[in-house]
């Protein structure tokens, strides 16, 4: 339970975060702001209350509120495997600091810009509950024309069905236009670093990785690790 409260807690943070990103961006109005709408829809997947997301708007909107540099880490995990870590942070040399030293203790380096990244393609990611969609294949058609590279079924953390859309990052403004339009609303729409080459492992190489994805993960300034492990 007290795990479970714990992750639920850095996934409120997280979202608090990009709602401040959001409205630094674009401003409070979700109506004007597609930015800040995408990441209503993901508080509402994470079941983050009302009440919180708009308070967090509102630290957002007054002249206090932090301002969040948003600051890509690159690196290897023990075994080789990439990782690229994302960060949002109001004091960058904590940050790196933080980052650099779960690294070197949990067997890791970490590297410079550009070191990894090349494994990786920035994509953006939509998940829908496929029972939304009455034709899968007449709504993967109608996506073509909007940027969809990439759509099939996956299942969630929880165990749930997902329908999987992906296209290019630069694409991500017109496909979520494209599936509003159609009265679609993604369970998540964010974007992903997908990797191009996944490294197997046998299953005691794969835990040393993981321990170290999941030690960068607590860290406050963490706001998502992507690997090639897989």
């Amino acid at each position: 339970m007290f795990a479970r409260w714990n992750r639920m807690a850095k996934q409120f943070t997280r979202v608090a975060k990009d709602i401040a990103i959001a409205v630094h961006a674009g401003g409070p109005d979700p109506a004007a702001n597609s930015t800040l709408r995408r990441v209503l829809q993901n508080a509402r997947a994470v079941n983050m209350p009302k009440d919180k997301t708009d308070a967090a708007i509102r630290r957002a909107s007054g002249q206090e509120a932090a301002n969040y540099l948003q600051i890509l880490y690159e690196g290897y995990a023990p075994h080789g495997v990439a990782l690229l870590v994302e960060t949002a942070t109001d004091n960058p040399t904590r940050t790196v600091g933080n980052v650099r030293n779960i690294f070197s203790k949990n067997g890791g380096n970490l590297g410079t810009t550009g070191s990894v990244s090349f494994q990786f393609k920035k994509m953006g990611v939509f998940r829908l509950d496929p029972s939304v969609v009455k034709d899968q294949d007449e709504l993967e058609l109608d996506l073509i024309d909007h940027g969809l590279e990439e759509m099939g079924e996956s299942t969630g953390d929880k165990g749930e069905a997902q329908l999987v859309i992906r296209c290019a990052f630069n694409d991500f403004g017109k496909l979520q236009e494209a599936l509003e339009k159609r009265g679609l609303v993604p369970l998540s729409a964010e974007h992903e670093y997908i990797c191009s080459v996944p490294t197997a492992l046998p299953e005691s190489h794969a835990a040393e990785v993981l321990a170290l994805i999941d030690k960068l993960e607590q860290d406050d300034d963490v706001q998502k690790v992507f690997h090639t492990l897989a």
